[in-house]
């Protein structure tokens, strides 16, 4: 198979040991999902985490183990019996324990609620190999704590402090920002502090990303069409973007190398690139999607390297460079270049480089709600639709050669 080609995976409902399960062969039913994460804290083995959405079985998250060398999928299944999964996230200091935000009825009302959970210690660790039989039964998740929301509202996400120890976290719900303090094990959540949106209207987070600058002190958020950006010393406010974008903003994320820079996507089908300290308009838009963009994520390590996943099936890697932490980077095509222009491109390279589209990735067939970087191999990343299929895809390898050599 050539290096570049995608590796496809159809999550299917695995038995559940504690519910009736009707016979199961090669015709599974393919689970709907639109939760997706790297495991954070194993940098060693390339590993995601998928959560399912089901009314009708019980719900279940995937671990996927990536087999760089022979490019196979090898996947265990943990049981996760709480309800239907809209958001997962990882710690990024301990490989076994992971947050979901999901939605349980009670009193005939649904509400969506925030859990920590820990995996069984054989699972923590990546490069498993699938169980050998297919029927085998899915594993279950220890409940580490619950975030208590009865007074906040409904969870949209959960957010690690990047560079922690994995004991703090920020929750989003309704209209208030909730910091926790993790202790004992992670088996007792402590609200530390909390701030609230105030406004007209109804005032509701759709997502939040904890900046790993500035000694992890700042968070941004979204609600609406507003960004904006917290202190989580005093939890008061640090900028506000009004109508950064023309409808819903959808997700947002930060530049990993340079502190003031954040990307957001939303349902008016852009990404913006923003420099918070002068918020009155976009650095850069991109335009290249046809419907909502759910997902903005920069690569850790390369940070001329932006994907986004939309509702109209495609996943796009952009190449940022001119608003990268490397301008004047290598990113050069083969093509330009012979013995001969040796010299005129060292005179082009004192230029910043162009932005573009480095490729469009059409495997989907259904709305993409997640993509996301490995963070083992900075080359490689996964995209997530709501039908259950999760591609795994690598950065061309001519362009991961220019920016390397």
């Amino acid at each position: 198979m050539e290096d570049d080609a995608p590796v496809i995976y159809g999550l299917e409902f695995q038995p559940s040991p504690s519910s009736f399960t009707p016979t199961w062969n090669s015709s599974q039913e393919h689970s709907l999902a639109r939760a997706l994460t790297p495991q954070t804290a194993e940098t060693d083995a390339i590993r995601f985490l998928v959560g399912t959405q089901s009314l009708k079985y019980d719900n279940q998250i995937h671990i996927i183990d990536f087999d760089d060398e022979n490019n196979i999928i090898n996947k265990n299944v943990l049981l996760h019996q709480a309800g239907e999964i809209w958001h997962i996230s990882a710690s990024p200091a301990d490989r076994g324990v992971l947050t979901t935000c999901y939605n349980r009825t009670s009193d005939s009302k649904v509400l969506t609620c925030a859990a920590v959970w820990r995996m069984p210690k054989e699972l923590e660790s990546g490069s498993h190999e699938s169980p050998d039989d297919s029927s085998s039964t899915a594993q279950t998740l220890e409940l580490l704590c619950h975030l208590d929301n009865t007074a906040h509202g409904n969870m949209a996400c959960v957010v690690w402090e990047p560079m922690g120890d994995g004991k703090k976290i920020i929750s989003l719900a309704d209209n208030h920002i909730l910091l926790w303090d993790l202790q004992e094990s992670s088996s007792q959540a402590v609200l530390a502090s909390s701030a609230s949106l105030e406004g007209k209207g109804q005032l509701k987070f759709t997502s939040g990303r904890w900046s790993p600058h500035h000694n992890c002190t700042q968070v941004a958020t979204a609600n609406d069409t507003t960004l904006r950006g917290w202190d989580t010393r005093s939890m008061s406010q640090i900028y506000c973007i009004e109508n950064a974008h023309g409808q819903l903003v959808r997700d947002l994320d930060f530049n990993p190398n340079k502190q003031y820079y954040l990307a957001s996507c939303g349902d008016d089908c852009k990404v913006k690139f923003w420099d918070t300290r002068n918020v009155t308009e976009p650095v850069k838009t991109l335009e290249e999607h046809s419907h909502w963009v759910w997902n903005v994520r920069y690569n850790h390590s390369h940070d001329q390297l932006v994907l986004t996943g939309s509702s109209d099936s495609r996943v796009i890697l952009s190449n940022m460079v001119s608003i990268s932490s490397e301008p004047f980077g290598h990113l050069v095509d083969d093509d330009d270049i012979s013995d001969q222009e040796d010299h005129r491109s060292e005179e082009k390279s004192k230029e910043p480089l162009q932005d573009n589209v480095i490729a469009t990735y059409e495997e989907h067939e259904d709305s993409v709600y997640a993509v996301d970087w490995s963070s083992a191999d900075p080359w490689l990343f996964a995209s997530l639709s709501y039908d259950g299929r999760l591609v795994i895809n690598r950065v061309p390898r001519a362009l991961k050669y220019h920016i390397l050599l």
